[in-house]
């Protein structure tokens, strides 16, 4: 089929390029003309991992291209797939819809005669149903449900599809779109507007609560005297819970789950629907970085002033290089605003991280970070992170003194090369009577039990 994808931002490009891949011919359109010449230049502005490779083989063979120009989008689509962003509103929590809006009045001006419109992105309910009255066109919803750094496979193999439509037509062609994923057994839910919209911001906060709630038990270890990752093992082998997202750490960040959490709860209220919940989800995230700089502090002998800081991570998860929201740049900063040396490294976010945050210290590497610090926070689980041997840290750094940020170190190989090893949702370390040096912390006796991230 002929595709067009409208916004080539992170959901758009990795959109336009999988479909290519499917087989279908496929422009991207963006109003950046500065991002439009790099794609067809066939270069991604930003870190996913197998999407540059797909994007260059479809660019260069012609099955994918890019412009600027609505009219030529309009006059090549079938299907024309709007996926730019909605962000958090200035003024309040609801989200901001101008782009959206903006891509429908673009498409529908110039979309020629029987094309159908998508919106796969994140909007309020009944978002749809007005955009559907407003243009005379037909219009379909599909949400996406990508997780940057697996947005690749996400799209190429997803665990379900989901079509609001109002016509049987509108669902025959995106069966057409999908057909190869039909074919290989996805699930797929067709159902109205209304529901489609409301999948993704449901799933958006149940994953959000899931996370806040074992962070919030991580509170109560850390009062109780507590292992939550002790914890978290015991309740993954659960069928109803599961294990995927129940490791305990400094919470959640990144451009969708704080703005689509508080985006939903603002328009539940709007429809007369009480989801305060979920701003207890998003209090208890931002508490969890509170906790970060207690520790820090703590850690210092009370205060932070005058002390090295060596920050492993700046992207709010690994295998992206996005620092929207991130917990580590905001730790980092506040860090900084209270008198710390702060030093961040990250193996994909820098450039991201110095346009954010242009006053921070950044490394090289994760040697050059380590060397002369006095305290190290692990805020961002990138594998070589994971993969540190405390011995030759501890070689490196000026005091050997670690806040695990995100549950993934081995806490007693840590202590017994010498660290004082402290982690969200774990008891404090004991302390030997003899030598007064840390004892190792105890974790759960079964290995890998919080999987997710």
């Amino acid at each position: 089929m002929r595709l067009t994808v409208i916004g080539t931002g992170y959901l758009g490009a990795t959109h336009a390029a999988c479909m290519a891949e499917l087989g279908h011919e496929v422009i991207g359109l963006d109003v950046d003309a500065g991002k439009v010449a790099a794609l067809r230049a066939g270069r991604v502005p930003f870190h996913e991992p197998r999407l540059a490779e797909i994007l260059a083989r479809h660019t260069a063979s012609g099955r994918l291209r890019f412009t600027t120009s609505y009219e030529e989008a309009g006059a090549f689509g079938q299907v024309h797939f709007v996926c730019v962003g909605t962000p958090q509103r200035h003024d309040g929590d609801a989200a901001d819809l101008r782009y959206v809006e903006a891509a429908f009045a673009g498409a529908a001006r110039h979309a020629r005669k029987g094309a159908l419109l998508v919106g796969k992105s994140t909007v309020p309910v009944g978002t749809a149903a007005r955009l559907a009255e407003r243009h005379p066109v037909e219009i379909a919803w599909n949400p996406e449900f990508l997780r940057e750094g697996f947005a690749v496979e996400d799209t190429l193999r997803p665990d379900r599809l989901v079509f609001g439509v109002r016509t049987a037509r509108a669902e025959r062609l995106l069966r057409s779109v999908y057909a190869p994923l039909l074919a290989a057994g996805t699930p797929l839910v067709v159902t109205d507007f209304a529901t489609a919209e409301l999948v993704k911001t449901a799933a958006n906060s149940f994953l959000a609560t899931k996370i806040s709630f074992v962070n919030a038990m991580a509170e109560v270890c850390e009062a109780a005297g507590g292992d939550v990752r002790a914890l978290a093992e015991a309740l993954g082998h659960d069928d109803r819970i599961g294990r995927a997202y129940l490791r305990a750490g400094v919470g959640f960040g990144g451009g969708c789950l704080p703005k689509d959490i508080r985006a939903f709860a603002h328009r539940a209220a709007e429809l007369g629907v009480d989801l305060g919940f979920l701003r207890q989800v998003d209090a208890i995230n931002m508490r969890r970085r509170d906790r970060v700089v207690d520790l820090a502090r703590e850690l210092c002998g009370g205060g932070v002033l005058g002390a090295r800081v060596a920050v492993l991570g700046a992207a709010f998860k690994p295998d992206s290089d996005d620092v929207r929201d991130s917990p580590a740049l905001n730790v980092a900063a506040r860090l900084e605003l209270e008198g710390a040396d702060v030093t961040v490294y990250d193996p994909e976010a820098m450039d991201n991280a110095r346009k954010a945050f242009p006053l921070l210290g950044y490394a090289l590497s994760a040697e050059e970070a380590l060397r002369g610090a006095e305290l190290v926070l692990l805020l961002t689980e990138w594998r070589q992170f994971r993969e540190i041997d405390p011995v030759w840290a501890a070689g490196l750094v000026a005091r050997p003194r670690i806040v695990d940020g995100r549950g993934v170190l081995d806490a007693e190989r840590w202590t017994a090369a010498g660290w004082c090893f402290r982690a969200l949702g774990g008891p404090p370390p004991v302390r030997d009577a003899a030598t007064g040096s840390p004892r190792p912390t105890p974790g759960p006796r079964r290995a890998g039990g919080s999987a997710g991230r």
